[in-house]
């Protein structure tokens, strides 16, 4: 009990927040909001199920009556993971927490024995004999040491950190893992800025591991400025590759400005566009958000009426003020008139599970003659709103996906942010419901692509350029 009870207070910077960060009142809070206003609940807990469900949150809640504040996040994660819904997690905003209680909150995270002076002395003695990975790689102001892990038995590396922010990373602990299969590498697991594990595609190329976005790691030491141009920078980006083709890079569909910066592209390339027959459009590692950045590009997708997917909202207070209230000054005034009505029609419908979206069909008066071909590129990482793009994108005969199964996360939607009674815990959970997933549930499945590329193959944007009907 009294390293529990150290942790605790080294955690908490007054102590009128430490009053409320008792891990057995903020997990009975979660499992209340959860139970009142996650849309999925009634989907996911059944009669079939009610009985092992109540067990298992019964038995958690047992552990977190004495439980520290860092235990609880693993246990609620655990709970929440019941749902089996890539929209539902907790996290920690670290805006409401100080550098030193974040430095002692990761304080019991993996470690290594490795230290600078001893792996710089590692690489020195070995540089003859080193495996392509081993070495210092950077991301920003962090930096890594790759070595191969001499417990495992097969060719497994750490990457350990040596340098990084002061607070959420700190010198010995693991960023991530790769596994070496012959001369390819994969991820064993990658943690995030909260530290939670995550498995990003790894693509590795002489001197760059890219991990989608969690970043393009360079080799070496002194390029600080190459690594965050690199890598945080996920607006939408337009490039002609050759004379019958152009790309369009979508890595993200998360900030309201990506809406405008779309628009922007769309028209002043109108003319390339109506003059290419084959237009790309990359949506790997692209994790949704507003489903108005991909709207201008639907003219160029058409080819009959699309039926728009539609959806229901779970109109609880606490969806209504946390999810709907929410004002986004960088949103256009056309677009800040729709979720205005939209809060004012889900006020109306108060405790209801209200069809906010219904179905609606897009239709133009004519069918653009280019591009004659639309060609999606996809991942497992490609989600939510990403993925509700593809779904209108399937019923044109322009269309067709390349890649791999998208991620699985259309079911549910629409993300509400809740603060629990500490402060610096975050629940997320989608308030919303696809139409579409009452008859074609695709969570966890994903959408299956029409051409699968081999993981074997390094350029999926030049496989798809190239590639040629059967």
């Amino acid at each position: 009990m009294k390293y529990i009870k150290l942790i605790f207070f080294l955690l908490l910077s007054t102590s009128a927040v430490a009053q409320n960060c008792n891990c057995s009142e903020n997990f009975r809070f979660m499992v209340e909001r959860i139970k009142k206003n996650y849309v999925g609940y009634s989907d996911k807990v059944t009669p079939i199920n009610q009985n092992a469900f109540q067990k298992t949150t019964d038995s958690l809640e047992k552990i977190a009556s004495h439980s520290n504040p860092y235990k609880c996040l693993s246990l609620s994660r655990e709970w929440l993971a019941l749902f089996k819904d890539k929209h539902v997690n907790i996290g920690i905003d670290f805006d409401a927490i100080s550098p030193d209680s974040i430095r002692h909150f990761f304080s019991r995270e993996e470690r290594t024995t490795w230290t600078h002076d001893k792996f710089k002395e590692y690489l020195e003695k070995k540089k003859n004999n080193l495996d392509h990975i081993e070495g210092i790689w950077s991301f920003g102001v962090y930096q890594v040491g790759i070595v191969r892990d001499r417990t495992k038995k097969n060719q497994e590396f750490i990457a350990f950190i040596l340098k990084a922010d002061g607070s959420r990373w700190v010198p010995q602990q693991i960023k991530f893992r790769v596994l070496k299969n012959n001369s390819k590498y994969s991820t064993v697991f990658f943690r995030g800025g909260d530290h939670s594990i995550n498995n990003p595609r790894l693509s590795y190329k002489k001197d760059t591991l890219d991990f989608g976005i969690f970043g393009k790691w360079i080799k070496g030491v002194n390029k600080p400025k190459e690594t965050i141009a690199n890598n945080t920078d996920l607006s939408p980006k337009f490039k002609v590759l050759d004379s019958q083709t152009v790309l369009f890079t979508m890595p993200s569909f998360e900030s309201m400005s990506y809406i405008k910066q779309v628009d922007s592209i769309v028209k002043e390339n109108e003319s390339i566009l109506k003059n290419t027959k084959h237009l790309i459009i990359d949506l790997r590692d692209n994790g949704g958000g507003s489903i108005y950045v991909y709207k201008s590009l639907t003219p160029y997708i058409y080819t009959k009426p699309i039926l728009t997917v539609g959806g229901m909202v779970l109109a609880t207070p606490d969806n209504i003020k946390d999810g709907y209230s929410i004002k986004y000054p960088e949103a256009s005034d056309s677009i800040q008139n729709v979720l205005n009505q939209n809060l004012i029609e889900l006020k109306k419908h108060e405790g209801e599970l209200y069809n906010l979206y219904p179905v609606d069909t897009i239709k133009y008066e004519s069918v653009l003659k280019n591009p004659e071909r639309v060609s999606f590129i996809v991942n497992k990482n490609t989600a939510s709103a990403a993925e509700l793009f593809l779904l209108e994108a399937k019923q044109s005969s322009k269309s067709k996906i390349f890649g791999s199964n998208s991620s699985g996360m259309v079911d549910y939607g629409e993300v509400v942010v809740a603060k629990l009674p500490c402060v610096f815990y975050m629940l997320v959970y989608p308030a919303g419901k696809s139409l579409y997933s009452i008859k074609n549930p695709l969570d966890n499945i994903g959408i299956k692509p029409d051409v699968e590329i081999s993981t074997k193959v390094e350029n999926w944007v030049d496989y798809v350029r190239k590639y040629k009907e059967k």
